[in-house]
């Protein structure tokens, strides 16, 4: 389900900013590329989830 989440939230804000600067710059919005990017985006979240480890760093005395 985490899976699916970050996708689709990674999805939705980039398709998001890709509209909104393909607006500003005046330039035709073009779907696909948001669909591309938010891909790669999800792919680098779990790359960086799996390398960061989730266990606190042990305390030093």
């Amino acid at each position: 389900m985490q899976y699916i989440g970050t996708f689709f939230w990674s999805f939705l804000l980039i398709s998001l900013v890709n509209y909104v600067v393909s607006a500003v710059q005046n330039v035709p919005f073009d779907f696909m590329v948001g669909v591309y990017i938010s891909i790669v985006f999800s792919i680098l979240i779990f790359v960086m989830v799996a390398v960061i480890p989730s266990e606190p760093a042990p305390e030093k005395h």
